[in-house]
């Protein structure tokens, strides 16, 4: 009985990404004004030891350590306080000691003079290095000006310059520079914004005229039980389809940030995705299991059911031909409401995983024409989850397919 060859296995996901490289550990990378500091403090440091080491140098050469007296002791007696003189001795011999006496007193000089100028080299030091810091942070605040706009700017405040005064020097010609491409970026939202409202009105006007005419049907007591089940099945699809505009169009009113939010609970959201594609998955013989556990989250129902609805679909469509499977699960773990869609599925290479989410792009192919949709649901479940302050998460399975990750903030 000859046996069927075990599916190919997917190549091992990279850990790291080869297009960046590696971050440097936090403590090799002090902030600038840091930097500056210990340019400052050091210049000075360096400074204030050649100045000592002169002053040291000078002082030696004018006490002359090591060298003889001008003078010698011929005859007599000599007493001193300081040095040890011998009582009976020779000349020669009080010579000798009065020459180790007076250079051992020119050393305790110099030794005095270097430790206490080491002293004032390192007061003068901490004051040179404290210094430098209020100067550096001085010098570099028009940077954190500049930073704090830039920080404002993406919260979403256009409106937000900088307007940095000053003398005419490379941090203003920054700031200006800053301060025009604002200027650009807040002309482009503004028409952007103002194309959404016209496409808005666009869309919601065909799909308007569709709901009024399917209700007119509906409403003809004389109407085939057939034709009223297909205007209902239509009108609910159109419904959906106006509320789907209504959130993409809040989206990017609000620049991928999501203005209205409740309370929004995933396995309801899954279990809504599950109930529509389940007549597809019976089609095509794919068998959808999995648990759903609470998982509430803040957020936009519509886009919400949206990011469900589109990996469930995508599992469902693209599986094997026979045997295949879907597994849909919700839950909270570590503090974050997750909802993860597994299939089997051909293999799928590990550095295409960032093809998948690209708009009108699957595996290898261009999806412009092809019977299983637009080719943009990755890419609005991506967006979706960004709006949301989420992230999603695609891996190879070991065997063929897909498993997708959502995780979104509670």
């Amino acid at each position: 009985m000859a046996t069927t060859p075990a599916p190919p296995k997917a190549p091992p996901k990279p850990t790291w990404d080869p297009r960046r490289p590696a971050p440097p550990l936090p403590w090799l990378r002090p902030t600038i004004r840091i930097r500056l500091t210990l340019l400052y403090g050091g210049m000075f440091l360096i400074a204030g030891i050649l100045l000592l080491s002169i002053i040291y140098l000078l002082a030696a050469q004018a006490l002359n350590v090591g060298s003889e007296l001008p003078f010698k002791i011929v005859e007599g007696k000599v007493t001193s306080d300081i040095c040890n003189l011998p009582d009976q001795a020779s000349p020669s011999e009080f010579n000798n000691a009065m020459n180790h006496c007076v250079n051992e007193q020119r050393q305790n000089a110099l030794d005095n003079l270097l430790s206490r100028s080491l002293l004032a080299l390192l007061g003068l030091a901490v004051i040179a290095f404290a210094f430098g810091y209020a100067m550096a942070g001085r010098v570099l605040s028009p940077l954190g000006r500049i930073t704090r706009t830039a920080r404002a700017v993406a919260g979403s405040d256009l409106s937000r310059r900088i307007e940095l005064d000053g003398p005419d020097d490379e941090l203003k010609e920054l700031a200006d520079t800053f301060d025009d491409m604002l200027e650009r970026l807040q002309r482009a939202f503004t028409a952007q914004q103002r194309f959404v409202g016209n496409a808005s009105h666009e869309l919601r006007t065909p799909l308007a005229i569709n709901r009024t005419l399917l209700e007119v049907h509906l409403s003809d007591p004389n109407a085939p039980v057939e034709l009223q089940q297909l205007g209902k099945t239509l009108l609910a699809t159109n419904e959906r389809s106006e509320q789907l505009v209504e959130g993409l169009l809040l989206l990017a009113r609000s620049d991928n940030q999501i203005v209205e939010r409740g309370p929004v609970d995933l396995a309801e959201v899954a279990e809504q995705a599950i109930d529509q594609v389940h007549g597809e998955a019976e089609a095509k013989g794919v068998r959808i299991r999995g648990e759903q556990k609470p998982a509430v989250v803040q957020g936009n129902g519509v886009l919400l059911e949206r990011i469900a609805l589109n990996l469930v679909q995508n599992a469902v469509r693209y599986n094997v031909a026979e045997g295949g499977w879907v597994e849909v699960t919700t839950d909270v773990q570590h503090g974050q409401a997750v909802l993860v869609v597994s299939n089997t599925g051909p293999v799928v290479p590990a550095y295409e995983i960032d093809n998948l989410f690209e708009p009108f792009r699957r595996l290898r192919t261009e999806r412009t024409g092809s019977d299983k949709g637009v080719g943009l649901g990755l890419s609005i479940v991506r967006s979706v989850a960004r709006a949301h302050g989420g992230h999603i998460f695609a891996q190879p399975r070991e065997g063929g397919g897909l498993v997708m990750r959502v995780t979104l903030p509670i």
